[in-house]
């Protein structure tokens, strides 16, 4: 019997039209262009404006574009896995609010919160369904509202962060195309370095957490950054030497997009030139589980059937991995 893997067969994309530049951040923080370029390679970051706007905004455009570009009807989808940080409430699932706004009504699914990460972590949950004959099609969503967790007075955080998500459709694939292999990790010690103190269960929230402003995202950056560099790059060099991929027969990284130093780093590990790595952090800045799935969406027309690509991400908790696909079309 022929293995069966999950194959990506379409993307799909979407960031809000408004743009937090540079400029403006200087206007509201001390901070300037310079000093955010040399730091994070960011120049502006796309953010998510109207009342009652959420993460699943984002997302069922994103859907909606994916299923345009397939042709098929929202009903045909089996499964969503959503990968988010910033879900629209604690519960319901933000993919259950996804499958109602985009009026895929057959379809069950469950948010997965691995923070940066998550994309890699959504795909390989998804992929098992393929890949054991479940489902025919699993939607798999990145998608993060970061502004809704920015303190817009510090400058370590708020420079990085911007709002968007993207989604691949995972189909069966029996000719040898498709999500080949993943290594995912987590080190949770590492929380003490990126979470967001208050709004859980261990510190609800209160007048005084708000007052305090403990709902937004805290980073030390440099114990991140270090951590980030070594890490990404390690995880994706052992996805290669795994699958016997050389330099020569990578078409493309898929980086996370975090930070500019990181993304060099991890290609310098990897051996790749810049002209293989997909980086569209200067436009829109970390999107948190939308990076991955938004690089596939802006570099869709270049890739071509066969092509070797390795995804790398890293956020906070710890958690760390890299996906080795072969593209499918």
């Amino acid at each position: 019997m022929q293995k069966i893997h999950a194959a990506i067969t379409a993307v799909g994309g979407y960031v809000p039209e408004y743009r937090l530049t540079n400029a403006e951040l200087e206007k509201m923080m001390d901070t300037t262009d310079e000093w955010i370029q040399s730091r994070t390679g960011i120049k502006e970051r796309r953010i998510l404006k109207g009342e009652g706007k959420g993460s699943s905004d984002i997302a069922v455009e994103a859907v909606k574009n994916l299923l345009e570009k397939k042709g098929i009807d929202p009903k045909e989808i089996e499964m969503v896995v959503c990968a988010t940080t910033t879900p629209d409430m604690q519960f319901p699932a933000t993919a259950n609010v996804i499958c109602d706004k985009a009026g895929m009504t057959n379809a069950w699914g469950y948010d997965v919160n691995a923070a940066c990460s998550g994309f890699i972590y959504a795909l390989t949950i998804g992929s098992q369904f393929i890949e054991t004959g479940r489902h025919k099609k699993v939607l798999v969503i990145g998608v993060d509202k970061m502004s809704s967790i920015m303190n817009y007075e510090d400058r370590k955080t708020s420079i990085i962060f911007g709002d968007g998500g993207g989604c691949v459709l995972l189909e069966p694939d029996t000719e040898g195309y498709g999500i080949i292999d993943s290594i995912l990790k987590t080190d949770g010690s590492g929380r003490i370095y990126l979470h967001q103190k208050a709004g859980g269960s261990v510190k609800p929230a209160t007048m005084e957490t708000v007052m305090n402003k403990e709902h937004f995202v805290y980073q030390e950056g440099q114990a991140v950054f270090k951590f980030a560099v070594k890490n990404m790059a390690d995880v994706a060099a052992d996805i290669m030497a795994r699958n016997n991929l050389t330099a020569e027969n990578v078409a493309w990284l898929v980086p996370h997009q975090a930070n500019k130093r990181i993304i060099t780093a991890t290609a310098d590990r990897m051996n790749l030139p810049a002209e293989k790595v997909m980086m569209n952090i200067e436009r829109y800045g970390n999107t948190t589980n939308g990076t991955l799935p938004l690089c596939l969406w802006e570099w869709e027309i270049k890739l071509k059937k066969g092509d070797n690509i390795v995804l790398a991400a890293f956020g906070g908790g710890f958690t760390w991995g890299a996906t080795y696909i072969r593209w499918a079309y």
